[in-house]
């Protein structure tokens, strides 16, 4: 069904086009601002979690930071979506961010579980937030997964030197 293009060997993580429009892109600055915002929210929501498997004290808490975490993961994956159409054209699955991608639906398919769980009561609240630990270890490869990219694209050389102002100026209008 999805087939990501195949990514050459040496192939740049963005085009000098899909660069300036990465760097042009209001949802660039957003999903700079929501992925630190998703991290902090894992982290206080880890320690509640196991804090309440440990003690069985603070369900409460704990139920709360897994839905809040949920929350920001909804909106990293929505704003990404829409970064990803004005950066690469696609909504989703564009070839440097492919396994990202296919990752991130197993992460948002965790997360949906647990709410699903949460709200049906379909499990006790222990077995609730220790589905939400699956969902949050499937949050972290994510996360290394594109920790890792931005440190590819850091390193990679802006090469959008070549290009003239007219071919910017076409790009960043797009």
């Amino acid at each position: 069904m999805f087939e990501p293009r195949k990514a050459a060997v040496g192939r740049p993580l963005y085009t000098p086009e899909e660069r300036i429009r990465r760097d042009g892109s209001p949802w660039t600055i957003v999903q700079g601002v929501l992925a630190p915002l998703q991290l902090l929210a894992f982290l206080v929501s880890l320690w509640l979690v196991l804090r309440f498997l440990q003690t069985g004290e603070g369900a409460e808490a704990a139920t709360l930071s897994v839905i809040v975490k949920t929350l920001f993961l909804y909106a990293i994956m929505v704003t990404g979506a829409i970064w990803e159409k004005r950066v690469f054209g696609v909504w989703l699955f564009a070839p440097s961010f492919y396994w990202e991608d296919v990752v991130s639906m197993v992460v948002i398919a965790l997360h949906t579980a647990y709410l699903y769980a949460f709200l049906t009561d379909a499990l006790g609240v222990r077995e609730q937030l220790l589905l939400a630990l699956v969902a949050y270890a499937s949050y972290v490869i994510n996360a290394l997964q594109f920790f890792y990219k931005l440190r590819l694209a850091r390193r990679e050389p802006s090469s959008v030197s070549h290009l003239n102002s007219s071919a910017r100026t076409w790009v960043t209008e797009r």
